[in-house]
């Protein structure tokens, strides 16, 4: 097993300090954790840490708030907690407390989050912007309009609240985008456990089973690594694979069939995103191959464009290019290539975008344009390439022969100085590597 990873406290320390700078010396910052979220009754679905918080700090437990103070001579940087509790830690586990948060994270002071009421409307006293996500947690939305009202309301004694809000995303999505080094080797551990889990479902799959045995041969691989799953896995076997979000996961594998495998492992609260289709068989058959191969051609007419100073979007209309000039040559479209572009008509079999950022988020932040144009790569995007081609079983015009057949094919992209390096590489791609790959493991060899 590979040595575990973790991100350094000082990672986190420089992502906390350069949002300050963003934000000025006369700003505060407001991060509440995410919410803990009822399954049913009185159990709970698995917490996962709000992204921003768990960016800013690593800090992993709910019922907590970061507060950045830029320049404030007493510590920039608190978090407001639970206090230890050794009952509770004997039902739910242990927990950090204030001054085990500060040790763990590189704090500079910590709090009780019992005392949050009483500390921040002195906080907000003096500061002229508070950086906030209003929307995401109404009850937070409403304790913090209280706060600063209660600053306003002592104005006569000198007391000076904030005047305007603003929403932290316009700084704290941007600083997001660009991966450092520290991120970068999150992310590649993530690929590479995505990856051997690929490979454990092109090796365990056989006519017969069901897509939930796929799905546990897989997501195994990614607890065996330390890692979770970064979204609902998606193992879609035959016509399921028309289906873009598909999750019930409980068909049958057929002899014949395509199983389109969508899922990525995330690791330190970094996510993979992978896609492969391969046969159940071990061999595609004609038109499941032609249809592959010409997914496969604009996805490496998209990669051709990750690189620097390239618009974002100009992997997607590549993309589209390809595919839609395939389907005309294939009969699945007819008439002119321009025409079907400009309508958008090849959506019929090509509904979605050729990517998205990835990152903590599995679709991470960070906007795609710019003042109304797509936004130029650079150095440390990390974005995905997925193309597909999606032809439902019920589309009566087109030939019987085609019905059916789902495809998509994605990789994690990372745009570098000279070009770009694909973080999931090692996973076979094209037709021929995949039916390679399943030979070779299905042989022992």
């Amino acid at each position: 097993m590979a040595r575990p990873l973790e991100m350094p406290a000082k990672a986190y320390a420089r992502r906390r300090r350069q949002l300050m700078k963003m934000a000025g010396e006369d700003a505060i910052l407001v991060l509440p954790a995410a919410l803990e979220r009822i399954r049913n009754r009185d159990t709970h679905y698995p917490y996962r840490q709000d992204s921003d918080l768990l960016y800013l700090t690593g800090f992993p437990e709910p019922e907590a708030v970061l507060v950045l103070v830029p320049g404030r001579a007493h510590g920039e940087t608190l978090l407001f907690c639970r206090e230890r509790d050794r009952d509770r830690e004997g039902w739910d586990g242990p927990r950090f407390g204030p001054e085990g948060a500060v040790e763990a994270f590189g704090l500079d002071d910590a709090y009780p989050i019992t005392d949050l009421d009483d500390i921040l409307p002195g906080l907000l006293e003096g500061r002229s912007r508070v950086y906030y996500h209003f929307g995401r947690d109404a009850e937070f939305d409403l304790k913090l309009i209280g706060w600063v009202n209660r600053v306003r309301a002592m104005m006569k004694m000198g007391n000076k609240p904030p005047h305007e809000f603003l929403e932290l995303g316009h700084l704290l999505d941007e600083l997001r985008l660009f991966k450092d080094r520290d991120e970068l080797r999150m992310m590649q551990r993530a690929a590479d456990i995505t990856v051997a889990a690929h490979q454990a479902a092109m090796a365990s799959v056989r006519p017969g089973m069901q897509e939930y045995e796929l799905q546990a041969d897989l997501e195994r691989v990614f607890r065996a690594s330390d890692a979770v799953p970064a979204y609902g896995s998606i193992v879609g076997s035959g016509a399921n694979a028309c289906v873009l979000h598909y999750v019930a996961n409980n068909g049958p594998v057929r002899d014949g069939d395509l199983v389109l495998v969508d899922a990525g492992a995330e690791y330190r609260g970094y996510a993979a995103d992978i896609t492969r289709t391969f046969p159940a068989n071990g061999r595609f058959g004609k038109e499941q191959r032609i249809l592959h191969d010409l997914v496969g051609r604009a996805h490496a007419a998209a990669l051709e464009q990750a690189r620097p100073g390239v618009a974002y979007e100009a992997g997607h209309l590549a993309a589209v290019e390809v595919l839609t000039e395939g389907l005309l040559q294939l009969g699945l479209l007819k008439g002119k290539a321009s025409k079907h572009i400009a309508e958008g008509t090849y959506r019929r079999f090509y509904p979605h975008k050729t990517g998205h950022w990835i990152g903590v988020d599995v679709h991470d932040v960070g906007d795609y344009r710019i003042d109304g144009e797509s936004r130029l790569l650079e150095p440390g995007m990390v974005f995905t390439i997925e193309p597909g081609l999606y032809i439902r079983p019920d589309d009566t015009t087109v030939a019987a022969k085609w019905r059916g057949i789902g495809i998509r094919t994605e990789d994690d992209v990372l745009v570098t100085r000279d070009g770009h390096k694909v973080l999931t590489d090692k996973l076979a791609r094209s037709a021929d590597e995949i039916e390679d790959h399943m030979e070779r493991v299905r042989s022992g060899r």
